[in-house]
């Protein structure tokens, strides 16, 4: 709609307006998100290390415990059993390890390792955008 001079009318400029400032709110909008966004990963990140730190000196603790419970043991053990204390807690480290390797192979075959819900859902989502497209 114009008027007799050509110029957009003062409902289609009004409906433009309006327009505009959708688009410009909802563009303000996102880059508040998006900056929270940022933010709260950038705390997630330093809060990841700060768990994973603190693991790795726990994991540390553990094993000098269990270097000096293991020493106790073959001192107390050792007028009885001889060095064969040293062979029985070997064993046992042994079969824990294996336990262990087992549980960590089972968890890396059943393919847990890997996002496989959120990956099939991209999946999913792919092929309903690109039917055609998809390998």
């Amino acid at each position: 709609m114009t008027d007799a001079d050509g110029n957009p009318s003062a409902g289609t400029a009004s409906k433009t307006g309006r327009i505009r400032a959708l688009i410009h709110h909802a563009a303000g909008l996102l880059q508040a998100r998006l900056s929270l966004a940022m933010i709260e990963l950038a705390e997630a990140r330093d809060a990841f290390i700060t768990v994973f730190v603190l693991a790795i000196a726990a994991l540390v603790m553990a094993s000098l415990t269990l270097i000096a419970v293991s020493a106790l043991i073959i001192v107390l053990l050792w007028d009885s059993l001889g060095a064969w204390v040293i062979m029985i807690l070997a064993l046992v480290y042994a079969g824990f390890s294996w336990l262990l390797w087992r549980a960590a192979f089972q968890l890396i075959r059943e393919g847990r390792l890997g996002l496989p819900q959120t990956l099939a859902e991209l999946r999913k989502d792919r092929d309903a955008l690109f039917p055609g497209d998809a390998p």
